[in-house]
């Protein structure tokens, strides 16, 4: 991401107080000192003579008054050469290949960035689109363009949680949905149902079915990749419990889409959880003409490389570290 391609917007109308003047202001200058100078926060807080805190929040509101656009500058020499080679390695339409300030920068992040820039540009009137969940998703709702879209139908591709977490498979979509002024679809139920029994009667019962039959009319998914480490969302948030994820790991998991666990080959696993998924059937997924897939960061080389194979998406969105992993797990030359 490039901090030379941030823009300022004009301050404050006038007939603010001479407070709300200088507020806006001091908060302008902050925003342009970062972002298009590219000064440290410290720096920052001494040119102004104010505190650090004082800078970060006054950059923190620049970015929700809309009043500075982040673009991402894709022109770095070793991206496109990452991006290309993901083209030709898993037949991508395109691949969005985010930098990174450094190796322990966080990943999700830098791909939330790009997310959100994609999004915006693929959003359109008329338009049925599915999204699944987690931190990179939730991430990218801050790089979203807010505006009104015409007949826009948003999906949740997988359902809800009883008990409310940090971060719920359908809030990202509801969330979406508010952005865009649009009708969102929800999975009125639980992400894991007890029996196959009960998922059947659900959707056949329940009302659930127009929403799955929806779904088969959609022009895009958006998705992300679950892994199967200590880091990942559904274990820390006690979606799942400690035996379930070792089972799983021993039938072979390395990963999960929208809570659907595959191997390395992107095959589902064999084990009772994936029959008892409240989510779009992976065979939907893959026969949506547009099929986004945004992931990366540490711990997560296995997972991405199956769910490449499996969702076979039109679009990646990863980090430049993540992207060179991902290749070379898959032994391709680039």
């Amino acid at each position: 991401m490039s901090k030379g391609d941030a823009t300022t917007k004009p301050s404050a109308p006038a007939d603010l107080s001479s407070t709300g003047r200088r507020s806006s202001r001091l908060r302008l200058r902050a925003a342009w000192m970062y972002y298009v100078e590219g000064m440290t926060q410290s720096a920052i807080a001494d040119a102004l003579d104010i505190g650090r805190v004082t800078v970060v929040r006054l950059l923190a509101d620049a970015r929700q008054l809309n009043e500075v656009k982040i673009s991402l500058s894709r022109e770095i020499a070793e991206l496109p050469r990452l991006e290309m080679g993901l083209q030709k390695a898993f037949g991508l339409r395109e691949a969005v290949v985010a930098p990174l300030s450094d190796a322990q920068a966080d990943a999700t992040s830098a791909i939330g960035a790009a997310t959100g820039q994609f999004i915006s540009d693929i959003i359109r009137p008329d338009m049925k689109i599915g999204f699944g969940w987690g931190r990179t998703l939730m991430r990218a709702l801050g790089f979203i363009d807010e505006k009104a879209v015409a007949n826009l139908q948003v999906i949740s591709l997988l359902g809800g949680i009883t008990k409310a977490k940090q971060y719920n498979p359908a809030e990202f979509a509801w969330q979406l949905s508010r952005v865009f002024q649009a009708d969102c679809h929800l999975i009125a139920a639980p992400a894991i149902v007890d029996s196959i029994e009960t998922k059947r009667a659900l959707i056949e019962r329940c009302g659930l079915g127009t929403v799955y039959n929806l779904a088969r009319e959609m022009d895009a998914v958006v998705l992300s990749v679950g892994a199967m480490n200590e880091d990942s969302t559904s274990l820390r948030f006690g979606f799942f419990s400690e035996e379930d994820w070792a089972s799983l790991e021993a039938a072979g998991a390395v990963g999960d889409v929208i809570y659907n666990f595959i191997d390395i080959e992107g095959r589902p696993v064999d084990h009772p959880i994936n029959k008892r998924i409240m989510s779009i059937p992976i065979e939907t997924l893959q026969a949506t003409p547009e099929r986004i897939l945004t992931s990366g960061g540490p711990g997560k080389t296995d997972a991405i490389l199956g769910a490449l194979r499996m969702l076979r998406p039109t679009v990646f969105i990863t980090d430049e570290i993540t992207a060179s992993a991902v290749l070379e797990r898959a032994g391709a030359t680039f």
